[in-house]
């Protein structure tokens, strides 16, 4: 408590899911946050939780996938809370589809928003950060699906990999600003993403004996890690790819 006093982090996909769980994690800390997200229902119960905790917190409505609406989301975040130390870009959706099937405009779907969105919302971060010149920490939420093969989730995989990609080229570009730049790969994780899967009991049985933990993960396993790479004292981590699956990977 109180680790992360005084700092402003930015969630978008905050209001639910493993970006709920990061937000809650962050305020809990200390940090005042806002949350960028097109529910505005999901929206107003972030916000309730996240004030709950007595910190200073925003919940607006955007899509990232939207560069004039990322523009007036992050002024709106300047105006409200004064300053980002810390964004986490974890917007994104999934989807599946054979390949030989998949569509362009299915492809570009989960691509305008887990990519597009990602450079969008990390670049308008940047720019203010370097503006600023007191550097900061910049986290993107890419998945496993970037190490292993994910069969009629190309689309979901090549999103996620490009974005821990640019993660990588950020943190050599922006190491002189003093910001650090890292992506944290979650595994299998019961949040509403996954939800229509749950229902395939054999799927549910593979991934559990391929996980070492014997269990999902859930939103709260993601908190931790995404303190620790909001805190300022950590100047020296970064370009780092953070996997948190129960050991999925590596079995």
């Amino acid at each position: 408590m109180g680790a992360l006093s005084g700092h402003v982090s930015v969630v978008t996909g905050g209001n639910g899911g493993i970006g709920l769980g990061i937000a809650l994690a962050l305020a809990g800390a200390g940090a005042d946050v806002a949350v960028w997200g097109r529910d505005e229902t999901k929206n107003a119960q972030a916000l309730e939780a996240l004030l709950a905790l007595g910190v200073r917190a925003v919940a607006l409505r955007c899509d990232v996938s939207d560069e004039d609406q990322v523009t007036a989301a992050f002024d709106q975040t300047l105006h409200e809370l004064g300053k980002v130390d810390s964004l986490f870009a974890n917007a994104g959706v999934g989807g599946f589809a054979p390949f030989t099937q998949m569509s362009l405009a299915e492809f570009r779907r989960v691509t305008s928003i887990n990519l597009d969105g990602a450079f969008l919302t990390l670049r308008a971060a940047a720019a203010h950060m370097v503006e600023r010149g007191e550097g900061g920490s910049l986290v993107g939420i890419s998945s496993v699906s970037a190490i292993h093969g994910a069969p009629g989730m190309e689309h979901y995989a090549a999103s996620k990999a490009g974005l821990a990609a640019m993660m990588r080229g950020l943190a050599v570009e922006l190491a002189r600003h003093k910001i650090r730049c890292n992506s944290i790969l979650p595994g299998w994780t019961d949040t509403d993403m996954i939800a229509p899967a749950t229902g395939n009991q054999r799927f549910v049985d593979n991934t559990l004996k391929r996980t070492p933990l014997r269990r999902w993960g859930t939103p709260a396993d993601f908190g931790d890690v995404a303190v620790y790479l909001a805190d300022p004292t950590n100047l020296f981590h970064t370009g780092d790819s953070v996997v948190v699956d129960g050991g999925y990977t590596i079995y």
